[in-house]
């Protein structure tokens, strides 16, 4: 048949929550039954769903999995097929019934807590808006028009199948009603806000146009707008009965505070309260109390690299103190434009080496090492040598090398195998080594006369091993 010609939205009969609310806090919500007058509005629904139907009719129903909208649709459809006082032409077997979640009611969480706080939370939901107000723990009314819509998506495409009943029955809630109804025809928000509940077991029809297809709201919906309306009016004839003159005086009654929500209730206080918070990066050198290394001047070139000098990174020229001046708020240096301003070209100044940090990124990069952790033959990040400084550190460094090449390989003990590999030719060649260890020391004053005697000597050893092999 295609689209039916009838969709009808009932809200289920009264329960047990309507009845008494603090049911909430030990029952869950899914699983509150009917009282004896929810059974009893049920099948009146049944009844007056009767009267409506054509004989010819199929009826097809949607209920919320909830125990209290399942046991509505129980008692409706109890007197629907019933055959008093008459035969029913709606017999069971010809009905579906399907159990569809997107219909189940808004959730309000999970055990709710005692009836003060949910007084005060539906107070709350009343000022902030019932559409988007979210219950803890819960839902609010623009979460279940999501998933409703989904619903009225699949509902579209049954309406194409050719065997689809004429009379679509909806058993749900008073909210999801209203949800239902602001989605198929595009109520505003603020027009949702004005609606008031449904009644138990009441009936909203939309009947189909058959000129344009769409589909006619049947019931005019109560609203808040209208109930205070109409509560102006009797007031206002109430107000012209009374005899004019002066008003009564008015007993001294202390004024009642607006309702306040958000924020903190007895006063708020979090600005005395010490939050964690995540720690400025320092230098280690800094948190052990370490001087910090400085290059030495021409004059001071030979004295060691790690003396404190008195002239360090946080002090200047023109006698300023570490600690003077404006500092930035991350490691204590002054701003760049008061560093680049205040500098005294007149002498050279001593400047303390960079700590290159645990990730070689700079001086506050990670610093995990003080600067006094890299020896003088550091091949990363040393300080500046002069000339004869480094032709010592590569004669200790060539030396070192050599000497763990003897040790690993054997050789240089003093002792050499002969053609027959039973021969000693003993001091010869103790002498050749001991020289050439001690010309590899750096005890020589060129670098000319340090190679030449170097090199003599590695003839020699040369020499004496072919003459062995």
């Amino acid at each position: 048949m295609g689209k039916p010609r009838m969709i009808i939205l009932i809200r289920h009969g009264q329960s047990e929550g309507n009845k008494n609310r603090d049911i909430h806090q030990f029952v869950p919500d899914h699983r509150v039954k009917l009282t004896p007058d929810g059974w009893q509005q049920a099948e009146e629904a049944g009844r007056r769903l009767r009267s409506l139907l054509k004989p010819e009719d199929t009826v097809q129903f949607f209920t919320s999995p909830y125990r209290r909208t399942r046991e509505t649709t129980e008692g409706i459809l109890r007197t629907l097929t019933a055959d008093d006082p008459t035969p029913s032409p709606f017999p069971r077997s010809d009905i579906k019934v399907y159990e569809e979640p997107r219909l189940r009611e808004c959730d309000f969480g999970n055990f709710q807590p005692c009836s003060a706080e949910m007084e005060r939370m539906w107070q709350e939901r009343a000022d902030y808006g019932h559409f988007f107000y979210r219950i803890p723990n819960g839902e609010s009314a623009a979460d279940a028009y999501d998933r409703i819509s989904g619903f009225n998506e699949s509902l579209w495409r049954q309406f194409g199948e050719d065997d689809f009943p004429s009379v679509c029955v909806l058993v749900t809630h008073g909210l999801m009603t209203r949800v239902f109804l602001m989605k198929w025809y595009h109520w505003s928000v603020e027009y949702f806000e004005d609606l008031r509940n449904i009644n138990h077991c009441e009936f909203i029809l939309m009947k189909q146009n058959l000129d344009n297809g769409k589909y006619v709201l049947q019931n005019q919906l109560r609203t808040w707008s209208d109930l205070k309306r109409r509560a102006a009016s009797v007031q206002g004839r109430n107000d012209k009965a009374i005899e004019t003159g002066p008003p009564p005086p008015q007993p001294n009654s202390p004024s009642i505070p607006a309702r306040r929500w958000g924020g903190c209730a007895d006063g708020c206080d979090h600005d005395k309260i010490n939050f964690p918070r995540r720690t400025r990066r320092q230098n280690t050198s800094d948190i052990l109390s370490l001087p910090p290394a400085v290059i030495p001047t021409p004059e001071q070139s030979d004295s060691p690299a790690g003396d404190p000098s008195p002239t360090t990174n946080g002090s200047r020229q023109n006698g300023n103190t570490p600690g003077s001046g404006d500092t930035s708020d991350v490691d204590g240096t002054p701003p760049s434009s008061d560093a680049d301003n205040n500098h005294d070209h007149s002498s050279p100044e001593v400047r303390a080496r960079l700590h290159p940090g645990r990730d070689f990124g700079g001086s506050r990069s990670g610093a995990g090492t003080p600067v006094e952790g890299f020896s003088e033959d550091s091949d990363y990040f040393s300080a500046p040598k002069s000339g004869c400084e480094k032709e010592r550190s590569k004669s200790r460094r060539r030396n070192t090398t050599e000497r763990s090449w003897r040790e690993e390989s054997g050789m240089g003990a003093g002792a050499r195998a002969d053609a027959l590999g039973d021969g000693d030719h003993g001091a010869e060649y103790c002498d050749a080594d001991d020289e050439e260890a001690r010309l590899s020391s750096g005890e020589s004053t060129t670098k000319e006369e340090l190679e030449k005697k170097i090199q003599r000597a590695k003839d020699r050893s040369r020499k004496s091993f072919s003459e062995v092999y």
